[in-house]
């Protein structure tokens, strides 16, 4: 039986207002289209996760997991500058870019305006190196790393002088990246359904004052979490920052409405590329600018991210001191994006005289049918960004903030281990966790077995020194805190220090953080299955299609992980079956994880999917951070949450012989098999929707008409 069909035009026709011969025609005709148009959409639920997920993990990994000083500009002052400045060159040639000829104090002014990284004054036997932490603490550290050695081969006394500390209320400098981050999501993340789902609200005069409205609804949160609930605000600061975020927001959806204008739904790819993927490294927020590619100093200057969390650094560490022209960084940015519109929607209007018809097929933000009143859909708009927003800058300020560790575990080894240990826990606290040992095989067992974060051995009647075993391979956060802990500890002690490394990472991993990226890929990949294919292919809900379908892209989108963390960016060597293996049971576990969900609240499903997966698993991990450097309700999920089984799997795999992968894998495999046993049971009770719905409306932006829609439905041909 042959069911009415829409033309390419969008008009309904009557099977029986045709002959044989046309309807035979018109049949084939629809069929092809309909072949066709399934072809495209099921390919979309590839193409698009390797497009999006792809950049994300490669950009991020090529950027960040083997950071390498680059031309770090530095000033050297006093009466042995030159000497001092030669020697500098000659030792770091690429690390530093060298400068002489100003004053002590004018050099010190630069390192507080931001215009070089450090300062180092020379004079007679003894060396000062001026830094910033509020400039960054990575680059403050990466400098004083590079310099001291230097100093001591020129027998030179050195000290160190930090001139901006951070505020103890933001003791990491992890306030300005998360402000940034969330508010460049929320400037861009409205835009990514707008076009599919409320086009009619893009009209620029309507979208322009929406625009600005939650912009300032922005700010208000943004005020709301960072100050008065989790304190990293200042009293003085609340008003700048509220400021800095209503024009970040403003300008960021300022250039995404001229993105929409241009490319359409594509304009999601196109702003991902430019905000997340690119913007975020070249923010110098977490990791400094001077020690990624050269490129990312030009996107530095320019870009919106980096524009705002420069403005917010400036306000929160520096007093507002160079914030003006990261302001009109951003200003500029939203005048340009506005104009070019204009222009756009001008051009688009004098092309068409008569507006065409544009079809709308995202389903419900709350699956099920569309909502017929356009208030429920404007509120699921409203609704879904403010939460999702909400929950990253709250959960990962607040887990990320302030790191400090708290019962770290540290194994004691040496004939007066229990006086040592009574001793240093009467001064350091509820920090670190003292644990007497036994023998230094022991310990070492420990450190490497990941039990306890490092060994300290004291010195004994062979041994003058102390020793303390280190696993940066298991956690390079808490390896430098131990290292900068127990250093003073044999200060203190009158002794030198000697530190034993049993997993030392390899250079092309240099921070460790390899791994949290290798899971960050397979729990995208994981999820995004399933929404994309909800909203472009609803056929695919469909069980028996789905687990296949399923099992197919995870072999593909881990194939296509491990390629991007080996031979693309070179981050991992070697160990392809085991990474390939465990990529393709994390992607599809995590791929029933969030089939259970987009089963119960469709594409509203992102929220507590992303909630769990990310914004909790994230501080949960042990990838970016230490697990003994967040707090304790953090603390409690780790070994539970997918994101935590992800990173150690890859973790063991790359460094560890895979010694914890079984656990890990029993972990995720549990979360797959009890969301594949809800999906089921949630099919039985409701049977999911696999019709596209279609509103066809006139083009909002060329139409001056009313913006009156029809409603179709792309039912399955016989």
């Amino acid at each position: 039986m042959i069911e009415a069909e829409e033309t390419v035009e969008g008009v309904v026709t009557d099977p029986a207002e045709l002959d044989p011969a046309e309807l035979d025609a018109e049949a084939a005709a629809a069929a092809k289209r309909a072949k066709a148009e399934k072809i495209a959409r099921i390919a979309a639920i590839f193409i698009m996760p390797l497009i999006m997920v792809g950049m994300m993990i490669t950009g991020y990994m090529a950027a960040m997991t083997s950071p390498e000083p680059n031309n770090i500009p530095i000033a050297v002052t006093g009466a042995d500058a030159a000497g001092f400045a030669a020697v500098l060159e000659a030792d770091e040639p690429d690390a530093f870019d060298v400068r002489t000829g100003e004053t002590s104090r004018r050099a010190t002014e630069q390192v507080l305006d931001r215009d070089i990284a450090a300062a180092i004054s020379v004079d007679g036997d003894s060396a000062v190196l001026y830094t910033a932490t509020a400039a960054g603490s990575s680059q403050a550290s990466v400098i004083t790393r590079l310099v001291t050695p230097i100093v001591a081969e020129q027998g030179l006394t050195l000290q160190t002088e930090d001139l901006m500390p951070l505020p103890d209320s933001d003791m990491a400098g992890m306030g300005a990246m998360f402000l940034a981050t969330a508010l460049a999501m929320a400037g861009y993340l409205p835009f990514s359904f707008l076009v599919s789902n409320s086009p009619e609200l893009l009209r620029f005069r309507r979208i322009v004052p929406l625009l600005a409205g939650w912009a300032a609804l922005i700010g208000g949160l943004v005020w709301l979490v960072a100050g008065p609930i989790l304190g990293v605000l200042a009293p003085g600061h609340g008003a700048a920052v509220f400021g800095i975020a209503w024009l970040g927001v403003f300008a960021i959806g300022s250039v995404q409405l001229l993105l929409t204008r241009l490319f359409g739904t594509m304009a999601v790819v196109v702003g991902l590329l430019f905000i997340m993927v690119l913007g975020v490294p070249a923010s110098s927020l977490g990791i400094s600018m001077y020690t990624l590619p050269t490129v990312y100093r030009y996107f530095h200057e320019f870009l919106p991210v980096p524009a705002i969390g420069e403005s917010m650094r400036a306000v929160l560490y520096f007093d507002g001191n160079g914030v003006w022209p990261h302001i009109m960084v951003l200003a500029i940015g939203a005048a340009i994006g506005l104009a070019l519109t204009l222009v756009v929607d001008a051009i688009k209007r004098r092309r068409h005289i008569e507006p065409k018809e544009i079809v709308i097929n995202m389903p419900s933000l709350l699956g099920g049918r569309r909502p017929e009143n356009p208030v429920w859909r404007y509120i699921g708009l409203v609704v879904f960004p403010l939460l999702m927003v909400a929950m990253m800058f709250s959960a990962m300020l607040g887990a990320m903030g302030t790191p400090s560790p708290k019962d770290m575990p540290v194994a004691v080894v040496g004939q007066e281990a229990e006086q040592t240990v009574q001793q240093l826990g009467a001064q350091m606290g509820d920090s670190f966790d003292l644990r007497v040992t036994d023998s230094v095989e022991k310990a070492r067992e420990l450190v490497s077995s990941r039990e306890v974060a490092a060994a300290f051995l004291l010195p004994s009647g062979q041994e003058s020194s102390a020793t303390l075993v280190t696993n940066q391979a298991g956690g390079s956060t808490a390896q430098l805190v131990v290292s900068q802990v127990f250093s003073q500890v044999a200060d203190g002690m009158g002794v030198p220090l000697a530190v034993d490394d049993v997993a030392p990472l390899p250079k092309r991993d240099s921070n460790g953080i390899a791994s949290m990226y290798i899971a960050m890929g397979w729990i995208l990949a994981g999820f995004m299955v399933v929404i994309v294919g909800a909203s472009s292919a609803p056929i695919t809900r469909r069980l028996r299609l789905l687990l296949p379908l399923t099992a197919i892209y995870s072999v593909f989108m881990s194939l296509v992980i491990w390629v991007i963390a080996a031979p693309i960016t070179g981050a991992v060597h070697g160990h392809f079956w085991p990474m390939f293996g465990v990529g393709i049971v994390m992607i599809f576990c995590i791929a029933m994880f969030a089939a259970f969900f987009e089963r119960l609240l469709g594409m509203f499903a992102i929220i507590p999917i992303v909630g769990i997966l990310m914004f909790l698993g994230m501080p949960a991990s042990n990838g970016a951070i230490s697990i003994y450097m967040v707090p304790e309700a953090f603390r409690a999920l780790y070994g539970v949450l997918p994101m935590s089984a992800a990173v150690e799997a890859a973790r063991s795999t790359l460094y560890f012989g895979g010694d914890t992968v079984g656990a890990n894998l029993l972990t995720i495999a549990l979360w797959g098999l009890v969301s594949l046993v809800l999906v089921i049971v949630i099919d039985r009770i409701r049977p999911p929707k696999t019709i596209i719905e279609e509103v066809v409306i006139l083009d909002p932006i060329v139409s001056r008409e009313p913006l009156a829609g029809r409603r179709t439905s792309a039912a399955p041909r016989a």
